[in-house]
């Protein structure tokens, strides 16, 4: 199995997001495994630069929404406004009918619009004043949040971290990424200039490719054991769900996909595993701080391998 009009994503996404080759293979595999995508990391190491380069090589409608403290839910999903000429209501779509939506700094949003875009990343749909309307497909929601611990943030609420298929952290260049960054051209310059490496249409069929790929048996017991261990761990407060066990599948087919396999192999799982399970587990002691390569590392030195 080869992709290479994704392979060809990740070398332009290199030329911009610099040093972090993983982490767009990452996001990748999150959207061909047709997941929503939630970046947490600090203001200023690419978090909203890392989307709009996406939405531009992957050739989606792309739009920005700017989670502020006093945005209201119609805001993002639209609203009916009556005409005088004709009488009657009539609905103007909000920014979230388009196939990429950038949630940025989602956490800085109150949970009753935070809620908003559940059915969305769910369903596929919105439903407004009694009428449902289907979103444009392919859809996703990637979004951004500034770390809890900061000034004037609204933590979601694991009900809605649990529709993030995955979740990255960027972190700093490194001092080699750095220097090119700060000799190289303007980053929102180099974006303009980005050409789309493939089409919505293909990126159908390339979602549709990774289903295929196939998990063995051996494979599916290993993966049983990773959630099983979580949930049987008394690190954590409850283990993985049954939702989080199939986006580890959907990630590692992907994932399997992008190395150009046909099948999956144990280390698709521990690749994409940080990013699966960082955000939906919880520490039985709130004060207690681990990264999402250190939750993975202690579940996956603690299962063997069939």
């Amino acid at each position: 199995m080869s992709f290479p009009s994704i392979q060809g994503v990740i070398q332009q996404a290199g030329k911009i997001i610099l040093g972090k080759e993983h982490q767009i293979r990452l996001a990748l595999a999150c959207m061909l495994a047709r997941g929503h995508l939630l970046i947490e990391d600090l203001p200023g190491v690419g978090k909203t630069t890392l989307a709009h380069v996406l939405a531009k090589l992957l050739g989606l409608d792309f739009h920005r929404i700017q989670f502020t403290s006093d945005m209201l839910p119609a805001d993002i999903i639209g609203v009916s406004v009556y005409e005088r000429d004709s009488g009657t209501f009539k609905f103007h779509p909000g920014p979230i009918f388009a196939q990429l939506i950038l949630a940025d700094e989602v956490n800085r949003a109150t949970p009753k619009t935070q809620s908003a875009l559940l059915e969305a990343m769910e369903e596929h749909q919105d439903t407004a004043e009694g009428a449902t309307r289907r979103l444009p497909e392919p859809f996703f929601v990637v979004a951004t949040q500034n770390p809890s611990h900061q000034v004037g943030t609204f933590p979601l609420p694991e009900s809605q971290l649990d529709r993030f298929l995955m979740r990255l952290e960027l972190g700093y260049p490194d001092h080699d990424a750095e220097r090119q960054l700060l000799q190289g051209a303007e980053r929102r310059d180099m974006i303009a200039g980005l050409d789309a490496c493939l089409e919505p249409g293909e990126l159908m069929r390339l979602q549709a490719m990774v289903k295929t790929v196939h998990a063995a048996p051996p494979l599916l017991d290993y993966i049983q054991a990773l959630i099983e261990h979580t949930r049987r761990s008394p690190e954590y407060a409850t283990g993985l769900s049954p939702r989080a066990a199939l986006a580890l599948l959907h990630a590692a087919r992907a994932w399997a996909a992008i190395e150009g396999r046909d099948k999956v192999i144990p280390e698709d799982v521990q690749a994409v595993l940080p990013g699966i399970a960082g955000h939906r587990l919880r520490p039985v002691h709130d004060g207690v701080r681990q990264s999402s390569i250190d939750k993975a590392n202690g579940i996956i030195s603690a299962v063997p391998i069939p």
